[in-house]
């Protein structure tokens, strides 16, 4: 490394305390993981009030739709590993050729993937449920397919909006993505209400109060079709605006409109570091797919959406900390490409505690208020005794989810923080390992073993899922294997490539190495190189 490349890296420390650094990159990131969960509990909540049966088709239509979607935007993240270590490498032109292979990944993933996989969908809803405990099968099979159907075709919005968020999150400019996540998902609330209520409007009743909301003239209420159609504008929107500044403004700074054609290289390593992830997002999505609709359905349409509104709010609560889990992939990844690793760990575990408080209080507020939470989902067409029913059930799943919260922000974060680093393939073969034992096996024993505790027993093992693979996340990143892996080819004239990463931050969150002996023996090292080059 250059002395002036070192010098800038410092700086960037020093200038700024390590809280506010990660914050910094944290809290648009936040904002931005979270747009399309916020769509889909809208949604959710939306149709919700159309009847139970609506929230549970959401449910079931929205996770199918989505496993093959994540197995794309799996292969999408690393996109931020790879700006990011160019951009800490002092190198962040070499970026733009990622953005644009993640267009084209997302593009070719459409065509030969996920419109395939739309057109099976009729076939592949009536195997998930058992139609002896469902009443309303045939509806509900229908709505699924529908709702996910619609979803797919515009996916190719999707995964082109997230490959340029992650260029974006690398590149260490979030609030482009910011702003085009808020934006989006005002444009899913208005053109879902449209379509989904049409012109009649709705009815809302809070406690002793009914409010009736007018309808949008001339708009046929399409109930749970029409959220699925406001979730796809929304998305259209999320990729229009990134895809703008990433066209015009950067091509300034960083010529990103020369990088369009097709590059092997960039898309190869798309998919060599990435593939790990996208079969670590797809095989979780079919566990907790299964779960949701085969497991947890075996106990009928009330169960369903207990469930579904449960896994709404604990959306809510991760997918917060999945954003500083890509702020903190985002950070790993910059401060290995400028060799200071001791710093990546520093700012993992800042990150660890800001996820680590956030679901604390949502693991509280879910527990403590579980019962109006869940009454939330429960409108429209349902009698007083289903509507009970619902919460009652709900309630015991939410004590469940609560339970894991906290512990489930060290599977995230440190998650993220390997996927920085470039090692994806132990958390993705550990993900698949656990989820298929204790999600699917554990939840199944269980219900064997003890069918009367229903569907919380396939919970129980969701939970136990989750605590074992946050555990395993935080003893791999701490027993730091990640520091031998080299991505970038940045050898300098004197023929190294990067530096000894083997010392270690302390296992507080105190000062980082870089602070005292990492930045002593950093600097010596870089006088030592201007010293040799001038002989």
């Amino acid at each position: 490394m250059s002395l002036e490349k070192s010098t800038a890296a410092r700086s960037t420390v020093m200038g700024m305390s390590p809280a506010r650094e990660v914050w910094s990159i944290a809290w648009p990131t936040v904002l931005t993981m979270t747009s399309y969960t916020v769509m889909q509990f809208v949604d959710a909540l939306m149709v919700g009030q159309v009847s139970p049966l609506a929230v549970a088709a959401q449910g079931g239509g929205g996770i199918w739709s989505f496993v093959p979607i994540a197995v794309g935007m799996g292969l999408l993240t690393v996109v931020n590993t790879f700006v990011s270590q160019n951009l800490g490498a002092g190198k962040p032109e070499e970026g733009a050729q990622y953005g644009w292979a993640a267009i084209w990944l997302s593009l070719v993933f459409w065509v030969s993937i996920l419109l395939p996989f739309a057109l099976i969908l009729p076939f592949v809803f009536p195997l998930t449920h058992n139609r002896a405990t469902i009443e309303n099968f045939d509806a509900l099979v229908r709505m699924e397919t529908g709702y996910a159907q619609i979803l797919l075709g515009g996916a190719a919005l999707l995964l082109i909006g997230r490959g340029l968020h992650h260029y974006f999150f690398g590149l260490h400019r979030p609030k482009v993505v910011t702003v085009a996540a808020l934006l989006g998902n005002t444009t899913n609330i208005l053109v879902n209400y449209a379509f989904i209520f049409g012109s009649a409007g709705v009815s809302i009743t809070i406690g002793e109060s009914t409010y009736v909301m007018p309808g949008v003239p001339g708009i046929p209420a399409l109930g749970v079709y029409g959220a699925a159609i406001g979730t796809v504008v929304g998305t259209f929107v999320e990729a229009l605006i990134p895809g703008l500044v990433f066209l015009f403004p950067l091509n300034r700074e960083f010529r990103t409109r020369s990088a369009w054609r097709p590059r092997w290289k960039p898309i190869r390593d798309l998919i060599r570091v990435g593939w790990p992830a996208a079969l670590q997002y797809g095989n979780e999505l079919v566990c907790w797919a299964a779960f949701m609709t085969i497991l947890v359905g075996h106990f009928g349409e009330n169960h369903i959406t207990a469930g579904w509104a449960t896994l709404r709010f604990m959306h809510l609560s991760f997918m917060p900390a999945v954003g500083f889990s890509v702020a903190a992939t985002s950070l790993v990844g910059k401060y290995i490409g400028a060799r200071q690793p001791d710093v990546a760990v520093h700012r993992t575990r800042v990150a660890l505690k800001l996820a680590v408080s956030y679901m604390s209080v949502c693991a509280i507020i879910m527990f403590v208020f579980r019962r109006p939470l869940i009454g939330l989902f429960v409108g429209g067409d349902v009698t007083p005794e289903q509507a009970a029913d619902i919460i009652d059930i709900g309630a015991s799943l939410m004590i469940c989810a609560a339970f894991f919260q906290t512990i489930d922000a060290l599977g995230i974060i440190y998650t993220g923080a390997l996927r920085g680093a470039g090692d994806t393939v132990f958390p993705s073969a550990v993900t698949a390992v656990y989820s298929w034992l204790f999600i699917i096996g554990g939840g199944y024993a269980l219900i064997e073993l003890r069918p009367e505790w229903e569907s919380v027993g396939p919970w129980i093992g969701a939970a136990v899922f989750i605590i074992v693979f946050g555990l395993t996340m935080a003893w791999r990143f701490e027993s730091g294997s990640w520091r031998k892996i080299r991505l970038l080819d940045d050898e300098d004239e004197n023929g190294r490539t990067q530096r000894d990463a083997a010392r270690h931050a302390p296992i507080s969150s105190g000062p980082p190495a870089e602070c005292s002996e990492g930045s002593i023996r950093d600097i010596a090292e870089d006088v030592a190189d201007v010293l040799a080059k001038r002989k």
